[in-house]
């Protein structure tokens, strides 16, 4: 006789990041993906807008922005769970975007080199548009005062995909010269705190136990 697999959630990533596709691949995830439609910079626009000259912490955009991706997909997909992330880069106080351009991924890196800034990483489930959990994690990393000429060696080895990362860099590859300590979680810096989230799908039945 051959015992039923109990049946579990639809598992749907709202995130077009590769690196947190392959993540969760990599941990044994049966999941789909489905790109969240949320602009992120108007949101954070709007969250300036609306606290005024009261400064919203970049930890709490992080997971602001985590949970309205998990809830815009949640809401068109009501019986799966949504996994919603985002990861917000801070250099005392101030959050960083992507840069649009290679000109733009070397102002930023011109600005964190030689100094701490912190990463920012949140990861939420969400069904039927509500939010159901979430987790914040903070890493910070110390760029080295690397020379001018390194840094031309590096945008011209690493090209334009340092433009799809916030910080400019990819640390699990090139951009970890870039560094001379890093005080975090491995996935916190690749941008979801993986661990937590397992723990939560194992706990709600999303995931073998």
């Amino acid at each position: 006789m051959t015992l039923a697999r109990p049946s579990r959630p639809h598992l749907i990533l709202a995130s077009g990041s590769r690196t947190r596709r392959d993540m969760l691949k990599a941990a044994g995830v049966f999941f789909s993906v489905q790109t969240a439609d949320v602009d992120e910079v108007a949101m954070r626009d709007a969250l300036a807008a609306e606290h005024g000259d009261d400064i919203v912490p970049p930890e709490d955009v992080a997971e602001i922005l985590a949970c309205a991706k998990a809830e815009a997909v949640s809401a068109a997909h009501p019986d799966a769970l949504v996994i919603g992330a985002d990861q917000v880069l801070e250099l005392e106080g101030e959050i960083f975007a992507k840069p649009a351009d290679m000109e733009a991924a070397r102002e930023q890196l011109l600005r964190l080199r030689g100094r701490a800034h912190k990463l920012h990483s949140a990861v939420a489930i969400a069904k039927a548009g509500d939010t159901l959990w979430a987790h914040l994690d903070t890493a910070e990393l110390a760029m080295r005062d690397f020379s001018p000429r390194f840094l031309d060696d590096y945008l011209a080895a690493a090209g334009d995909k340092v433009a799809t990362s916030v910080g400019a860099y990819q640390i699990e590859g090139l951009g970890v010269q870039l560094f001379e300590r890093v005080d975090g979680g491995h996935f916190t810096i690749l941008g979801m705190p993986l661990l937590p989230l397992l723990t939560e799908l194992r706990r709600i039945g999303a995931v073998a136990t």
